[in-house]
């Protein structure tokens, strides 16, 4: 089966400042193992993108080291909002950290959502995390300034369903989920253990699962939340939250389908079609993934690409591989090894 290169709005690529879990090297060879040609980085590294020369020096890294294309959000602060307008043009989007994170990242005081809605050009999209309450917030203030906003990983139904009341009366708000708030529940914490399952959001309820899956036409996009770390941080004392994605979302989601829970079109449209309609992105001209969707294998993370080498869904079995990628007409990845040159990728900015 042929389908177009797809898009993961969403990864952490640990560059700069965390380059033992994941870099632009290890990341973007993982996307292209999972079927993904474009990744959209967030900025909450160390430091983080909050200003040029952040910005600048984490240009400069992904352009010696990607081999799929790339863009890179920038952070929104409670004073950055003038300073980086002028980067917007070269920015995938604007990030707002409205629940828990860490350091000058979070956004507690919404005077500052507001300047950056007046402040952020309307050219590049504004993306939130946002949970529970706050989702219903962040959507006043859509409505309130008319301007469209991208909610990150909802992963409950009270969240999922304000969303679809919302598009209802007209609001400008698109949405996202990852394949471990599909596929994962708090009934899969006990056989993960506490530390692997550490997540945010947090793993939801077998109820909060079904109501994604019964509101599929409400969620815009599929995007992994790529966010590795070692094993030997996740079974330490204080276990940072996050898992890695590039490389299992594409065949848990053929599998589903295969499984008539959803369709080939329905992966296409939210991990191709619309992210290129809501983030503005250019076309890659001759670009396609080749898989085999006969091929029926447990996951295994001694396989991956990743730096980080662990899965939440290790033997887990999936249907459909990766088995070739050609990017802008030339041959990138094919039955397991990484054919393009470190700096192959382009930024889409």
């Amino acid at each position: 089966m042929k389908l177009p290169g797809l898009t993961d709005i969403h990864v952490h690529l640990r560059e700069p400042g965390a380059t033992h879990k994941e870099d632009f090297a290890t990341g973007t060879a993982a996307a292209l193992a999972g079927g993904v040609t474009t990744v959209l980085a967030m900025p909450n590294t160390q430091p983080p993108l909050v200003d040029r020369a952040a910005f600048e020096r984490a240009k400069r890294v992904a352009e010696e080291k990607a081999y799929c294309d790339y863009g890179l959000y920038l952070g929104a602060t409670l004073a950055n909002a003038p300073a980086i307008q002028a980067l917007a043009p070269q920015a995938a989007g604007l990030k707002l950290y409205l629940n828990a994170t860490y350091g000058p990242l979070l956004l507690d005081d919404m005077s500052a959502w507001t300047t950056h809605l007046e402040h952020w050009p309307r050219s590049r999209p504004i993306v939130a995390h946002a949970e529970g309450k706050t989702v219903a917030a962040l959507l006043f203030f859509a409505a309130l300034y008319n301007r469209p906003v991208h909610i990150c990983h909802v992963s409950r139904r009270e969240e999922i369903l304000l969303i679809k009341a919302a598009k209802e009366k007209g609001y400008p708000v698109t949405c996202e989920v990852t394949p471990h708030h599909l596929f994962l529940s708090t009934a899969d914490i006990p056989a993960l253990g506490a530390g692997r399952a550490e997540v945010r959001p947090r793993l939801a309820s077998p109820e909060d699962v079904q109501a994604l899956w019964k509101n599929l036409e409400v969620i815009d996009c599929f995007a992994t939340d790529h966010a590795p770390h070692t094993l030997a941080e996740k079974d330490g004392e204080n276990p940072p939250s996050g898992f890695p994605g590039l490389e299992t979302a594409l065949p848990l989601l053929l599998t589903a389908a295969h499984e008539g829970r959803l369709t080939v079109e329905d992966i296409v449209q939210r991990m191709h079609t619309n992210p290129r309609r809501i983030f503005g992105l250019p076309e890659q001209p001759e670009t396609w993934v080749e898989v085999d969707v006969e091929d029926e294998y447990p996951v295994r993370a001694s396989a991956t690409h990743s730096k980080c080498r662990w899965t939440p869904f290790e033997g887990r079995r999936v249907r459909g591989r990766v088995a070739r990628v050609v990017l802008r007409g030339r041959e990138v990845y094919r039955a397991g090894r990484v054919l393009a040159s470190p700096g192959f990728g382009k930024n889409i900015r």
